[in-house]
């Protein structure tokens, strides 16, 4: 008997369609510094281009996931904002060396074709590329239905950015007095959601749709609001001559906590001292730990408690980074300091 490739479960006409949702997503995140190359195997960018010129251009780039978070849009039904967590995992990191994004792409793998969702899952990605100022060069979308069981999925991602070398932001500058600033994030972005999926279904049994009173919203608007991207605020921080010199690192905060992410910045020898009472911890976050019986700890070394990325700035100049960062709407806080000491990173309180 004549197979076919649809009768291993991969529909080519699907796939065509799908396939065809897509060029417009990512024109609108393009700007004249993307070649075109029609039916190309890969996708091209001038590194110079509109205006732009380098002296010591250095490449920076990062790639990612969303984890399980992803679980939770799959029990919701909602796929228009993971493909924002997934440019923000990415172009964040990217962020902490300095860098300007420059482009993204992105990898999805389902187990059929599936038109509709694969146009919301990449309408998801080219949000937040536009937000990120980064052009959405290309990707992959693959369908493997042996690998994955009906109703599963998974993405993942990288981000390009450039920095000159003289501009670099690795750590190595900072200096005991530092001052930390933290800004906040958005809620849990997209770390520790096998904890979170444990407490929220598991042990309190809520439903998706559940109403949360204290957070004034639903299962999945709480759980589901994408990881803030912080292109914007970096690009303001150091696009601003007064201010760009004081900026000595920039940190992260993802999977690890607050403390240890910021320790991965500071040079041998100092340590970041986080002061915890120096912010108000987000009201999902007290939702979840009550929800668990989580202990403190535990919650500050899974997620972000709030503070979405740790700047580290001169002393003399503290309050005019934070003003600075306050002027491109974010909330930030001064919440510790650079200190002599042997581990990287500790909480004070």
């Amino acid at each position: 008997m004549a197979i076919s490739y649809k009768d291993s479960g991969v529909d080519l006409d699907s796939y065509a369609e799908a396939m065809a949702r897509i060029p417009a997503l990512l024109k609108r995140t393009q700007s004249s510094r993307v070649m075109p190359l029609a039916g190309g195997f890969a996708g091209l960018f001038r590194l110079l281009g509109e205006g732009r010129s380098y002296k010591d251009p250095v490449l920076v780039s990062g790639s990612d996931g969303v984890g399980t978070k992803v679980k939770v849009a799959i029990r919701a039904g909602r796929f228009d904002t993971v493909g924002i967590d997934l440019v923000a995992m990415c172009v964040n990191d990217c962020l902490c060396i300095g860098a300007e994004p420059l482009f993204f792409l992105d990898y999805l793998a389902l187990p059929k074709d599936d038109p509709d969702l694969v146009a919301n899952l990449v309408k998801g990605v080219s949000d937040g590329c536009v937000d990120a100022g980064a052009a959405l060069l290309g990707g992959e979308t693959a369908i493997m239905p042996d690998l994955y069981s009906p109703g599963d999925l998974d993405m993942a991602g990288f981000c390009v950015g450039v920095v000159e070398k003289e501009d670099l932001i690795d750590g190595t500058k900072i200096e005991s007095g530092d001052v930390i600033l933290g800004v906040a994030s958005d809620g849990l972005h997209s770390n520790g959601f096998s904890l979170v999926r444990k407490a929220v279904f598991e042990v309190a049994n809520l439903e998706i749709d559940s109403h949360v009173d204290e957070l004034g919203m639903s299962v999945s608007e709480a759980l589901l609001t994408p990881t803030k991207i912080y292109a914007k605020l970096v690009a303001a921080l150091l696009g601003d001559e007064a201010v760009k010199p004081n900026v000595t690192g920039i940190a992260h905060i993802t999977g690890g906590g607050l403390a240890e992410n910021t320790g991965r910045i500071v040079p041998a020898g100092l340590q970041a001292s986080i002061r915890r009472s120096a912010w108000e911890t987000p009201a999902i976050f007290n939702w979840i730990q009550g929800l668990g019986e989580i202990e403190r700890e535990e919650m500050f070394r899974v997620f972000n408690m709030g503070i979405g990325l740790a700047i580290v700035v001169r002393s003399e100049a503290a309050s005019a980074v934070k003003k600075r960062i306050e002027e491109t709407g974010s909330q930030c806080w001064e919440i510790g300091s650079i200190t002599s000491g042997k581990e990287p990173g500790v909480y004070a309180d």
